[in-house]
């Protein structure tokens, strides 16, 4: 079986970072990205955020931030592949399109279909004011057109089956020449954290498909994550996705997340793959070909 990918998602959206250990400036993000780069992660998938005092909280899509977000984790972590987020509610998708020609990322999140964004709390209030995270076709156009421009390899972000089986549409209708598949699991409104599930989406992608999974939700995720190394998945976990380790106590960053990670990898009999394993293995270019100083050269 293939060596396993590790991809580290540092910080995710909205999370409060005098509540919980998610980085938030350069310097943080570069700190978290190496421990978790020392811990075998070849990947890191990175939001961006608010910059100023008392704003860390709030997604940014200020270009220089990603340039100086970017360069930070770039020099901290060498050959690291660094893979964007680009996702936004409704139709104006400027700021994560300003990000990916400022940086030129190996990847970066493809929202592969819409979702109704919905959680329910015991007393039948919904958590947050129901809304769509809507991501339709000429959506998923617009950000693949640029990332064919800036050599950047989508991720298909699936949070339900059917956005699953509609990432092969794209390719046969010319969107895309490269299918990479990231099975969302745990979003309330989404499709389950199972097992038995997973091995449906891995039946349903295109044959010969890189997969991972992305888990949300405290330790019962850590059996899944352990199904997808057995089942020759890539892995993916962080702050953004849950603050647990394996046996239920809370993880102080992201370091003993991707260690408990690497440990599912081994319990399948696979070796972590490093940085430039995984480039070679994900047929990435390399590292010279993106960041802020070929985002120059290439304007």
């Amino acid at each position: 079986m293939d060596k396993a990918i590790l991809t580290c998602a540092l910080t995710g959206v909205l999370t409060d970072p005098t509540q919980h250990p998610v980085p938030v400036t350069a310097q943080e993000m570069a700190a978290a990205a190496r421990e978790a780069y020392n811990a075998g992660a070849s990947i890191m998938h990175v939001h961006l955020r608010r910059q100023e005092p008392g704003m860390g909280r709030f997604p940014s899509w200020d270009p220089a931030v990603a340039a100086e977000i970017d360069t930070a984790i770039r020099a901290a972590c060498p050959g690291v592949i660094i893979n964007l987020t680009t996702g936004v509610v409704g139709p104006d998708i400027s700021g994560p399109v300003a990000c990916i020609r400022a940086v030129r990322p190996e990847i970066a999140a493809c929202n592969a279909g819409s979702l109704n964004y919905l959680k329910i709390k015991e007393n039948g209030q919904w958590a947050w004011p129901p809304m769509l995270f809507d991501n339709q076709v000429d959506k998923v156009k617009g950000m693949l057109d640029v990332m064919k421009d800036t050599g950047t390899r989508p991720e298909f972000e699936c949070f339900d089956v059917g956005i699953v089986r509609s990432v092969g549409m794209y390719r046969k209708a010319g969107m895309a020449d490269h299918l990479e598949y990231n099975f969302v699991m745990g979003v309330a409104s989404g499709m389950p954290v199972d097992a038995d599930l997973l091995k449906l989406l891995v039946k349903y992608r295109e044959p010969d498909t890189v997969w991972q999974t992305t888990l949300i939700g405290r330790e019962e995720i850590w059996a899944v994550h352990q199904a997808t190394a057995d089942l020759g998945g890539m892995l993916r976990t962080g702050v953004e996705d849950t603050f647990y380790l394996p046996g239920g106590e809370r993880t102080s960053g992201n370091g003993p997340l991707i260690e408990a990670l690497a440990q599912c990898a081994r319990n399948a009999g696979r070796a972590v793959a490093s940085p430039a394993e995984a480039r070679a293995m994900l047929g990435l270019q390399d590292s010279a070909a993106h960041g802020v100083a070929a985002a120059r050269a290439a304007a």
